[in-house]
């Protein structure tokens, strides 16, 4: 082999070992007990816009819950479909937002709560397990019922077409800080979104969802200022607790849903653990360049060892992927196409970002 095949080659090899030291867990919330004792009154808030197509699920779910003491409040955002109307068919009460955000949303239902404790969901999840909202509650109370408990819900798969958000998926999670070797020895970019977890009195000394409304990425800058207060935030997964299917509606919907947070949400990630998704996302094109290098030049000991390191990078990234959703392991062969796509929506929305000033969501266009 060439000296350029072996330095692609230990690239490539190198590229895999920082992998697993970017993503070395993801912690989920386990209880040892399913007694619903000692936990406070809920209040379940969960804004909604225009999701007459998904919030059937979560609302099912929550009335599937062992731990039934809370109430569920739904925060029309200014739908012009039956969300309301199903919301209430699941005995749900529904507040009216006059179209302002999803930030003004979880506030305006916040001060209208009766609970100790408050539990924002998005629309699109579900629990996934009749004990998933006991073990959460019993995490955050072991954990002295303060800050922030946010859980990234498990990617539910169904159509060929979502399997190109399994990079971004990774990359979300890795993004936080929190899962790399190294614990949680970086500061938290900040918090997960559909899923967040906090007491009122902590929820309105930060200054909520009030300070942080116009934020793009509001799970991140929600998470900032309860850090701003020295309240912690926990980030954890929620495979067998919740899950959630992104952008049913298809391909232009996942695109515009990645567009609308990723470039701006990089900004949050520590600068050696960016490096590190930046060196593992570069070592899977130079892995299957150096396999389709080594063929075209019909080099069998260089296909041979080019072939191991793609398998490695095939197999790492499945296993990765496994982590936060029921991804189909067979996609994984053709993994460089996954990372293109990752690529190309991230400069995407850099330029939407950082040159029109401007990203479109649900009808909307934000000013960034």
């Amino acid at each position: 082999m060439s000296d350029l095949e072996l330095i692609h080659l230990a690239i490539g090899l190198a590229a895999v070992i920082i992998g697993v030291l970017m993503f070395w867990s993801l912690p989920i919330p386990v209880s040892s007990s399913r007694s619903t004792d000692g936990l406070p009154f809920l209040s379940i808030i969960i804004p909604a816009r225009n999701e007459e197509g998904r919030i059937s699920p979560l609302l099912q779910s929550l009335q599937e819950q062992r731990f039934r003491q809370f109430e569920i409040l739904v925060v029309d955002d200014d739908s012009s479909d039956n969300t309301a109307a199903i919301a209430k068919s699941y005995g749900a009460k529904v507040l009216r937002n006059p179209g302002a955000g999803k930030s003004s949303a979880c506030w305006h239902g916040a001060e209208q709560a009766k609970g100790k404790w408050l539990l924002f969901l998005d629309a699109d999840t579900k629990f996934t397990s009749v004990d998933g909202l006991t073990n959460l509650l019993h995490f955050y109370q072991k954990k002295g019922a303060k800050g922030i408990t946010a859980l990234q819900p498990f990617h539910t798969v169904e159509r060929l077409y979502e399997h190109i958000s399994v990079v971004f998926n990774i990359i979300v999670v890795v993004g936080m800080n929190l899962f790399t070797i190294w614990g949680s020895r970086f500061k938290t970019a900040g918090s997960f979104g559909p899923c967040i977890l906090c007491n009122r009195e902590d929820y309105f000394l930060s200054g909520g969802h009030k300070k942080i409304e116009g934020a793009i990425m509001d799970d991140l800058a929600l998470g900032e200022a309860f850090l701003e207060q020295n309240l912690p935030v926990r980030c954890l997964g929620g495979k067998g607790i919740i899950s959630l299917r992104m952008y049913p509606e298809g391909v232009g919907s996942l695109i515009e849903g990645w567009c609308k947070s990723f470039a701006v949400g990089s900004k949050s990630t520590h600068p050696l653990v960016m490096l590190m998704v930046i060196f593992w996302i570069t070592g899977s094109f130079i892995t299957s360049g150096a396999l389709i290098s080594s063929i075209i030049d019909w080099n069998p000991t260089a296909i041979m060892f080019s072939g191991i390191l793609y398998i490695l990078y095939m197999i790492q990234t499945a296993w990765f992927a496994s982590r936060v959703g029921n991804f189909r392991w067979a996609v994984f062969a053709f993994y460089p196409i996954l990372f293109l796509f990752f690529v190309g929506i991230y400069l995407y929305s850099f330029i939407r970002v950082n040159v029109f000033h401007s990203v479109k969501w649900k009808g909307r266009n934000i000013k960034v």
